[in-house]
């Protein structure tokens, strides 16, 4: 059976266990052999460490005891020897030597050529006799010779000749007696215990390789291991015996963490193969499904169009074409918006057409009239006031007139490089006589140079109309927030105020002709602006600013962009 013919869950299935289990097989191995060997290779690198370490104390804490012997066996008291003790005051130095050691010495004992003791820190042993074991190691230090015994049953005996100061022989035989000093060898092994940790081990051993001193489980490390060792170079090199401190850990035991991880991999991958069994169906549907739901879309969007957006998910291409199906329908709203907008503009040109021609030529008649009249000097003060109001409503008319114009046949904008902030300065500037008069506190924040390419006076009128429609919807008592700000690719103009705001289901209405909410307001400067910003293929939009008022953002692309 050929491939092409298999369904097409058999192929996914297949598909799903060649590129879930191949990949999983092969870095599962390749992690478990690096994971393998970067612990072996840091266990051998912590006994080492460790062992290095015990090494160094245990040969620094047998330095002391030789110096300990060394220096003892010379003192002034000691040649109490001589006299037996009589007086006991070598017996009380004793005593008090092993108090300050506590529990480093068993004893301290000075026992004269028959063995028997003349002093010592144990009053109950003196005048017994002390047999002394052969001797194991024999070390010279500060012109004095101490003499090591094999460790047995927890104890190594360290002794030295005491000589009479007063002849000069250093003969053995001559001596008057001999300083013993009963090392307490679990010293040795508490360094060894403080070293270790879990079911890791370490031993001392001599030059002949036999252990003297070992923690536990040391006989159960010693085969199929990890081990380090460190020398002890003759105790601060004073002897050439060298003495091997040995730490191992069982290969097993150490590699537990690793065997663990294999068996959580062999686990992980037949739960992979599981999922890659279960998932080929399902991703069936999920490719087929999407492909469904958006033709039915379609069809009921063709039969009925709505503002539902198309079904989103499934594979990244079936997601890409629900997202143009969706784009497709926005830009099909947008286009309606456009149409609805330049009927509206349309109308607006034809009232601008008929206002310029049937308007604007009483209104300078009656203008000029009121002008002529207010020259009269026996025109009333009731006159006067009357001829006044005829020429501010003229006035108001004619800019109404020049505004419609403007909306309706709005010229090309002149592009010339331009600093923003310094023609929104001259606009607030402008207006700040106004603002003053409802006592509206206007700030600005116009710092630096903030280039853009754009027509001056289309841009100045921009933010005319922005400050105005603020200052128009502003009780008294309000603040307006004018900022200027270069961003990467535009200049950012924000007027912020503190006012009753936009509601967010109005806030796209707001540019469109002839949509307004004030009393007395047309609906036009801010269709006016946003025909201005789009000439100059920015941005505009409003929003809450911060004191809960509306917020206008205005974006220029800057110098380099509209080059």
């Amino acid at each position: 059976m050929q491939l092409s013919t298999l369904p097409i869950r058999y192929l996914l299935l297949g598909a799903f266990l060649l590129t879930s289990l191949l990949p999983t097989t092969l870095i599962t191995g390749l992690a478990f052999y690096e994971a393998r060997t970067a612990l072996k290779t840091e266990i051998q690198h912590d006994l080492e460490t460790r062992a290095h370490a015990t090494a160094d104390d245990i040969d620094r804490m047998m330095f002391e005891r030789l110096q300990n012997i060394a220096s003892w066996h010379k003192l002034e008291v000691m040649q109490d020897a001589r006299i037996g003790d009589v007086d006991k005051r070598l017996s009380r130095f004793l005593s008090e030597l092993k108090t300050s050691y506590q529990r480093v010495y068993r004893g301290l004992h000075v026992i004269d050529s028959n063995g028997h003791i003349i002093a010592s820190s144990e009053a109950a042993m003196i005048g017994s006799t002390l047999q002394l074991r052969p001797r194991w190691l024999e070390v010279t230090i500060a012109g004095g010779h101490v003499h090591f015994t094999p460790p047995l049953q927890g104890v190594m005996q360290m002794s030295s000749a005491i000589f009479d100061t007063l002849e000069e022989s250093t003969s053995e035989e001559q001596a008057i007696g001999t300083l013993v000093a009963e090392f307490s060898w679990s010293e040795v092994e508490d360094i060894l215990s403080g070293a270790v940790s879990g079911r890791t081990s370490a031993a001392l051993l001599d030059e002949q390789g036999q252990t003297i001193a070992a923690t536990t489980h040391w006989q159960n490390t010693v085969k199929a291991r990890i081990s380090a060792t460190a020398d002890i170079q003759g105790f601060q090199g004073l002897t050439n015996s060298v003495w091997r401190v040995t730490f191992s850990q069982h290969r097993d035991e150490a590699l537990e963490p690793i065997r663990r991880m294999g068996l959580i991999f062999i686990g992980l991958l037949v739960i992979t193969i599981l999922l890659a069994s279960f998932i080929a169906i399902p991703v069936a549907r999920t490719i087929s499904g999407p492909l469904l739901k958006l033709t039915d879309f379609a069809n009921r969007f063709i039969r009925s169009p709505s503002n539902l957006r198309p079904p989103a998910g499934g594979p990244a291409e079936i997601d890409a074409m629900s997202q143009a199906f969706a784009q497709m329908i926005e830009d099909l709203e947008r286009s309606k918006e456009h149409l609805t907008r330049a009927a509206k503009l349309a109308v607006v040109g034809e009232m601008a057409a008929a206002m310029s021609h049937e308007v604007r030529t009483p209104l300078g008649i009656l203008r000029s009239s009121a002008q002529v009249l207010l020259r009269e000097p026996e025109l009333s003060k009731e006159g006067r006031e009357v001829c006044g109001f005829i020429i501010s409503e003229t006035e108001r008319l004619n800019k109404l007139v020049s505004t419609l114009i403007d909306t309706a046949r709005p010229r090309q904008p002149e592009f010339a490089p331009t600093d923003i902030t310094d023609l929104t300065r001259q606009a607030v500037g402008m207006l700040r006589a106004q603002a003053d008069k409802k006592t509206i506190e206007l700030d600005c924040n116009a710092e630096g140079v903030a280039m853009a390419e754009c027509d001056r006076e289309q841009i100045m009128q921009v933010l005319l109309n922005l400050l105005l429609n603020s200052i128009q919807i502003l009780p008294e008592g309000g603040k307006i927030q004018v900022s200027v700000q270069q961003l990467e690719h535009a200049v950012e103009v924000r007027v912020a105020d503190n006012g009753p705001g936009i509601p967010a289901d109005q806030r796209d209405q707001v540019f469109d002709p002839f949509y307004t909410k004030r009393r007395g307001g047309l609906g036009l400067g801010l269709a006016v602006v946003r025909q201005i910003v789009a000439a100059h293929h920015g941005e505009i939009n409003v929003g809450v600013s911060a004191m809960q008022g509306a917020e206008f953002r205005l974006r220029l692309p800057n110098l380099k962009e509209a080059s």
